[in-house]
This record gives C-alpha cells, structure tokens and sequence, in this order.
C-alpha cells in the first residue's frame, strides 16, 4: 500500500478523532486566555497543515527505512504521537483539566523531538518536516502553561 496514502489516512483520522474531543463551548470560553492567543479560527488550518508535514514525514521516514525493523520504529513514533496528540485534546477539553494536559504534554513534545532525531540519519526530509510541529507544540505548551497559571486551580 502507498505510504503516501496511508500516512494521509492516519493524518485525518488522528485530527478527526482529536478536533471531535475539542469542545470550545461555554466551558473553553470562560477561562482567562493571554491576550497574545491567537484567534480560535486559527487553530483549525494550524493542525490542519502540521498533520500534513506529519504525514509527509511519514512517508519520508517510511521510504527511508532501510528494514523491517526501522519501518516497525516508524510506525511506533507516529502511533505514540497521535496517541500523546489524542491525549492532550481529550484532558484539555473533554476532561477540562488544562493542568493534567500540562502534565501529559512533554511526551507530545518528545514524541516530536524524538522522531526529528530518530529520522535525521536515514530521512533528513522526515526530520525537517516535523520541525514546525515541534515549534507549534512548544508555542502550545507555553499557551498551556499559562492558561493554567491564569485559571487554577481546576477540579
């Protein structure tokens, strides 16, 4: 099957099921946000092109490996990301814990990170395509971090 097709599939469904947990009602709208916060609409078309260098970089990643084992790690970094990616909608906005997401968004960035390094090697492309990933996740943690310092506690 093409990587191609298949890392585009992963891409939407990771987005689908992660925009469906993303509840920007009543709840969302009363917490104090900095005023540096981009606007709402923008997030939409933001993730919208970070899952596509993601799937990009799949594909890349995939075609550059070299063995059954380097595509199994493939494979493995995505999954953890739109696990970690997943995870952090789901306690940000479904559990409405901004500060447990905190906690749960250093795997995200790591799982960035570590396919940057990972892919270096044997799929630069890879590695470079996920670069305005880890720069959107770094600029979501300190977003995070400070609508936690701005709302807390929760419970």
């Amino acid at each position: 099957m093409n990587p191609i097709f298949v890392a585009a599939v992963v891409a939407i469904l990771v987005g689908l099921l992660g925009g469906s947990l993303t509840d920007t009602g009543i709840w969302y709208q009363s917490l104090i946000k900095p005023w540096w916060q981009p606007p709402d609409w923008l997030f939409g078309p933001a993730w919208t092109v970070i899952f596509a260098l993601a799937a990009m970089a799949a594909a890349y990643a995939w075609r550059g490996a070299r063995t059954r084992a380097q595509r199994e790690w493939v494979i493995g970094l995505f999954a953890a990301n739109g696990f970690f990616n997943v995870m952090w909608s789901m306690l940000f906005f479904t559990v409405q814990r901004p500060d447990w997401a905190l906690i749960e968004v250093p795997l995200l960035w790591l799982s960035v990170l570590i396919g940057i390094v990972v892919f270096w090697r044997g799929a630069r492309t890879a590695s470079y395509y996920l670069i305005p990933y880890l720069v959107w996740v770094t600029f979501a943690t300190y977003l995070n971090w400070t609508v936690v310092r701005l709302n807390a506690p929760f419970s």
